[in-house]
């Protein structure tokens, strides 16, 4: 598989990254598509959208919003992937906290 790279960073992407790395125990790895974390010997890989591409009614990002490669990536990656909009989000989907 080709290895893929962020395109370009969603505004709020620096803040999580930067939130994230204060949390013992967590590492993240920047410039792939979007973000690799670590954590309890677990790789999480998140895409990480901006809010304005959530909808308010059901908190999901729009499926407009997805590249067809995220899309794919969704259906068929036998790992961790998932598109966030938020560092609560991320938070909640490691299980740090509910």
């Amino acid at each position: 598989m080709k290895r893929r790279y962020a395109a370009r960073t969603d505004t709020n992407q620096s803040s999580i990254v930067e939130a994230l790395l204060k949390i013992p125990g967590v590492s993240v790895e920047t410039d792939h598509d979007d973000i690799f974390v670590g954590f309890r010997n677990i790789n999480y890989w998140y895409e990480i959208k901006n809010s304005d591409v959530v909808s308010k009614k059901t908190g999901k990002v729009y499926e407009s919003c997805k590249q067809d490669g995220q899309k794919t990536l969704e259906k068929t990656w036998n790992g961790h992937y998932k598109i966030v909009s938020s560092l609560n989000e991320i938070l909640i989907d490691m299980g740090i906290i509910k």
